[in-house]
């Protein structure tokens, strides 16, 4: 699995552990709803700062998002 589907599991997983839709995580990062799609499925090329901002938004912190990234799996 490549690190873009990676990273989109792991939000897609934080996103529902903290019963977000993605247009709240969308509203609370000031990011568009379709990016936050892509990204949670793998087709967009995250920059780091918006990783940063969707990771705010969360309420975790790099050290938490990047813990589970190994561990992010398909549902």
């Amino acid at each position: 699995m490549d690190a873009r589907r990676k990273i989109g599991l792991r939000i897609r997983e934080l996103r529902l552990h903290k019963k977000l839709s993605q247009e709240q995580l969308a509203l609370k990062a000031e990011i568009d709803r379709t990016y936050i799609t892509s990204v949670e499925n793998g087709r967009r090329n995250v920059s780091i700062i918006l990783i940063d901002k969707i990771i705010r938004a969360l309420d975790t912190t790099f050290e938490d998002f990047f813990k589970g990234y190994d561990n992010a799996k398909s549902k």
